[in-house]
């Protein structure tokens, strides 16, 4: 159980046989609070309510602001996306293209919705972006994907379509190979083992998630690791992303 009192200052954690108790203003209690903040927000939906340049963006804001700083630190020239759903996230990377005068976007979706594919069409950004109609893992979608590359691309992948432990564990072995060296493949929402037993989710989560599959493409293949991102600014105490993507970035070294 975790108790928070504001008047003292305080944030403790009772579990079975003993008590922790932090000040309000430690790393430990705001890491605390974070935790319940994200499954509250899980339970919620606060994700589902967000766009970004008039587009639905089904994401956390600090997993996007952190996403920027990786895209500004490393300048991608090709930015892969598996999972587009309303494509505010096409607009997103397409938008930081743009503000960078560099890069592309390149979205695979395995059922792509006429009006979602019809408003990315027609959005002022759309130049930079092309849509992939098809399963991430099928072989002639990926075989598509790679032609869009040049020889001496930076690449960056971001896995955002079905997130089963198979599938994601088969799409980091065919876009794994594409990313350039010092950048990364990001098997995002590895938040599902974190949720369990909560509203929209499912018992086998514990195991059947996006990081478990990070976890074991990595053990597999010694040229991946995964590390962390450092933060491009930081004054203040806290040194772990609050994210719905732990354990997500794998950096090809």
């Amino acid at each position: 159980m975790i108790r928070i009192d504001l008047k003292n200052n305080k944030v403790s954690l009772e579990e079975k046989d003993s008590v922790q108790e932090f000040n309000l203003d430690s790393p430990e209690a705001f890491d605390l609070i974070s935790q319940a903040w994200l499954r509250c927000g899980w339970d919620t939906k606060y994700v589902y309510s967000f766009t970004w340049l008039g587009r639905p963006i089904i994401q956390l804001p600090e997993d996007l602001m952190r996403i920027q700083e990786v895209i500004f630190n490393i300048q991608p020239d090709v930015i892969i996306e598996t999972g587009i759903a309303h494509g505010g996230s096409l607009i997103f990377y397409a938008s930081l293209c743009k503000a960078l005068n560099k890069g592309k976007v390149i979205g695979i979706e395995v059922e792509m919705r006429s009006q979602n594919k019809l408003a990315i069409e027609n959005h002022c950004l759309s130049s930079y972006i092309s849509i992939i109609e098809g399963s991430s893992i099928d072989p002639s979608i990926i075989n598509q994907t790679k032609k869009c590359i040049g020889k001496n691309d930076k690449v960056l992948v971001l896995l955002d379509s079905c997130h089963t432990k198979q599938h994601v564990l088969k799409e980091l072995e065919a876009y794994g190979p594409l990313i350039s060296k010092g950048s990364y493949i990001v098997a995002m929402d590895g938040i599902m083992h974190q949720v369990v037993g909560a509203p929209r989710s499912q018992k086998d989560w514990e195991w059947n998630n996006p990081m478990q599959a990070a976890i074991e493409f990595v053990k597999s293949n010694s040229e991946y690791i995964i590390e962390e991102p450092a933060f491009l600014f930081n004054e203040g105490k806290i040194q772990k992303r609050i994210t719905y993507w732990p354990s997500a970035f794998i950096k090809k070294i």
